[in-house]
C-alpha cells in the first residue's frame, strides 16, 4: 500500500495546528522529569503441556520469572514536546530441562536446553504535538493488524514508528511502519524474521455505548490485511446488560508470498448478558476461502477474534466454531479480587484436503486472584486450563496434536514514580 508511506513528522504537525482551541495534553504536560513513571512488572510463570497422541508421546515443563523494567518520561512543555521511553526484559530459569523445553519462554542452546538468563533492552523517543504522540523505537503495541503478543514471561516487542492522534473527542487515528519484531523468548530484534509492515486505522465512538474501528496492513511480500469492528453495548436493567462484539478480517497473499498462500476472510459475533456478577457469552465464529488465517509475522497477538482461545484459534480453512462460556465475579459475593471463567469451544467443517472434515474442540477453565490491599496490594495469582481434542484428519493435517495445558502464572506490579 503505497498510501502508507506517508511522513509521520509532517501527519503530526498537520494534526497539531488543525486543532480546535481546547486544552490539550501537550498543553497540560508538567515536563520531562515531572510526568515520568517508572514501573517494575514481575511475572512468574509454570507452564506444563502434555501431548496425548503423538508417536513420542511427551510433557513440556517449563518454569520461569520474568522482570521488566518501564520507564516512561513525561514530556518537555512548549508547543512539541520531547520524551523518551526505556525498558529492560529478562528472564530467569527456574526449571526446565533438556527434552522438556519448547513452549516459548526461553530461548534454546544447540544441546535444547533453555538458556539459564536473558536480557533484552530497548527504548523509543517520542514526540508530541497537541494530542498527537509520534513514537519511534522498540515499544509495545496492541493493534488488530499488528499486536504484539504477552502470553509467557516476557512480551514482543516491535521496531518502528507509530503515530497515534486523538485530536477530535471520540475518534483515535494511528499509522505507522515496522521493520522488526522480537519473539517472547530474547533471540535478537528480529525473531520473527519481519520485512516491512505499514498500518493504518481508526477507532471511533459514536456513543457512549457504541464504537467502530477500522484497520489496515500492508506486509511486504507476506500479505495484505484489512480489519473492521464493531461494538455495541445495550444496557437493560440495574446491574443488567447486553454486549456484541464483531469482529472481521480479510487477508490476501502479497509479493514473494513468504508466508505462503493466503486467502482467507474470517468473522466472529460474540453476544455477552451480563446479570450482577455473571455473564454468560455466546460466540460464533467462521472461516472461508482457500487457506486458513495468516498471522504471526505481524506479531503473535495479531487475531483479535471471538474463538481465539488458550490453545487453538479456530481459524483453519473453511472453519465453522461455537463458544459457550460463563464469567463469575466473586466480589458481589464479599470477595473482591476473585474471578471464575469457563468456556467451551466447538469447531467444524475444516478443509484437511484428506476426504474427511476436520473438527476440533477445546474446554477452559481459568481462576484469578488479586490481592486487594496491604503491602502486597495488586499481587496476583492465576491458574489457567486447558483440554485440546480433535479429530486424526485435523490432528494430521495440520500436525495439531490432542493435549492436556496448565498454566500457573503470578503477577506483581510495582509502582516506583
Amino acid at each position: 500500500m503505497q498510501v502508507m508511506k506517508w511522513s509521520v513528522i509532517a501527519l503530526a504537525v498537520a494534526a497539531g495546528t488543525t486543532q480546535m482551541a481546547v486544552a490539550s495534553s501537550q498543553s497540560e504536560s508538567k515536563g520531562i522529569v515531572e510526568d515520568s513513571s517508572f514501573n517494575i512488572f514481575n511475572r512468574a510463570l509454570y507452564h506444563n503441556r502434555d501431548y496425548k497422541n503423538i508417536a513420542d508421546s511427551r510433557t513440556s515443563e517449563e518454569f520461569g520469572l520474568g522482570i521488566r523494567l518501564l520507564l516512561e518520561s513525561g514530556f518537555t512543555q512548549g508547543t512539541v514536546g520531547v520524551g523518551f521511553d526505556a525498558h529492560s526484559l529478562s528472564s530467569i530459569k527456574l526449571d526446565t530441562g533438556r527434552g522438556r523445553a519448547g513452549l516459548g519462554q526461553f530461548s534454546q542452546d544447540s544441546d535444547g536446553r533453555a538458556e539459564d538468563t536473558q536480557t533484552e533492552v530497548g527504548g523509543a523517543i517520542k514526540f508530541r504535538v497537541s494530542d498527537t504522540v509520534l513514537k519511534h523505537g522498540n515499544q509495545f503495541v496492541g493493534s488488530p493488524v499488528l499486536s504484539t503478543d504477552d502470553s509467557r514471561i516476557l512480551p514482543e516487542v516491535a521496531t518502528g514508528t507509530l503515530i497515534t492522534s486523538n485530536e477530535i473527542e471520540g475518534l483515535e487515528l494511528t499509522a505507522g511502519r515496522f521493520t522488526a519484531i522480537s519473539r517472547q523468548a530474547p533471540t535478537g530484534r528480529d525473531g520473527r524474521e519481519l520485512t516491512e509492515a505499514n498500518i493504518v486505522g481508526a477507532s471511533y465512538s459514536f456513543t457512549d455505548n457504541f464504537s467502530g474501528a477500522i484497520h489496515a496492513s500492508d506486509v511486504e511480500d507476506h500479505f495484505k490485511k484489512q480489519y473492521a469492528n464493531l461494538n455495541y453495548n445495550l444496557p437493560l436493567a440495574e446491574d443488567q446488560g447486553l454486549n456484541f462484539d464483531f469482529n472481521f478480517y480479510r487477508t490476501n497473499d502479497d509479493g514473494r508470498k513468504l508466508s505462503g498462500e493466503v486467502d482467507n476472510k474470517i468473522w466472529s459475533l460474540a453476544a455477552a448478558y451480563n446479570l450482577g456478577a455473571h455473564t454468560f457469552t455466546l460466540a460464533h465464529q467462521r472461516s472461508s476461502g482457500d487457506t486458513a488465517y495468516a498471522y504471526g509475522v505481524d506479531g503473535g497477538g495479531t487475531i483479535w477474534l471471538a474463538n481465539s482461545v488458550q490453545i487453538s484459534d479456530f481459524d483453519r480453512e473453511d472453519e465453522q466454531s461455537w463458544q459457550v462460556r460463563y464469567d463469575l465475579n466473586m466480589a458481589t459475593y464479599g470477595v473482591p479480587g476473585l474471578s471464575f471463567m469457563t468456556r467451551y469451544i466447538y469447531g467444524t467443517n475444516i478443509e484437511t484436503g484428506l476426504g474427511e472434515e476436520g473438527k476440533e474442540h477445546e474446554f477452559n477453565f481459568e481462576t484469578k486472584y488479586v490481592i486487594q490491599e496491604g503491602a502486597a496490594k495488586d499481587l496476583s495469582f492465576r491458574i489457567r486450563n486447558a483440554i485440546y481434542r480433535a479429530n486424526s484428519a485435523q490432528n494430521a493435517h495440520y500436525d495439531t496434536p490432542d493435549m492436556n495445558d496448565f498454566r500457573l502464572i503470578v503477577e506483581y506490579p510495582l509502582s516506583v514514580l
